[in-house]
């Protein structure tokens, strides 16, 4: 394929080198395989995520749960906080940036959080700067560890190129997992040494 418009070379060199780019992170993170599966659709984002980790249901869900200490080990969570609780259902507000350089954007929202311990969790939008963002995130025990499987359906407020838009949002879905899992991981070293 020939481009002769500089613009059009210009927008295909940034796609080729994000493509790179997030390749060579994807394969980094490869010791910890993360599946990750992205579709778009008109409008909508469809994200499904699939990982193992060492750990039980109630070490991941310590982590997955903790809201209000989460900028601390997710690194592009600007902010997170839960604004009311109840037994089963959490109010919690986050901001957050998504991508790089000219394909960055500031993600705020307020949602929804409904709480089965250790099993599930349902994620509903109640307000921010995206026109849909519901989640499940169920935690399913074996012998060894504890399988997270998580589904996403969400309308971004922006236009989102599909190919370059889908291999961002699946470099940011496995790299933030990858930071949970690590933070799961480190949480129950420590609490393994204090024993």
């Amino acid at each position: 394929m020939t481009v002769n418009c500089p613009a059009a070379r210009y927008l295909l060199l940034i796609a080729v080198t994000l493509l790179c780019f997030f390749a060579i992170h994807a394969d980094a993170d490869s010791d910890q395989p993360i599946d990750v599966g992205v579709r778009i659709e008109g409008d909508e984002v469809i994200v499904d995520v699939n990982f193992y980790v060492r750990a039980t249901p109630q070490e991941a869900w310590a982590v997955m749960t903790d809201y209000d200490h989460a900028t601390a080990f997710i690194s592009k969570l600007a902010k997170s906080v839960i604004l009311s609780r109840t037994d089963e259902i959490l109010l919690v507000a986050q901001k957050g940036e998504m991508g790089y350089g000219p394909f960055s954007m500031t993600i705020e929202t307020v949602s929804e959080i409904r709480l089965t311990p250790f099993e599930k969790m349902q994620s509903r939008l109640i307000s921010g700067n995206m026109k849909k963002n519901e989640s499940t995130t169920r935690l399913i025990e074996d012998a060894t560890g504890t399988w997270i499987v998580s589904h996403l359906e969400s309308i971004p407020d922006v236009w989102m190129p599909p190919l370059i838009g889908r291999v961002m949002i699946e470099f940011e879905a496995r790299a933030r997992f990858g930071q949970v899992v690590d933070e799961i991981l480190r949480r129950k070293a420590l609490s393994e040494a204090k024993r």
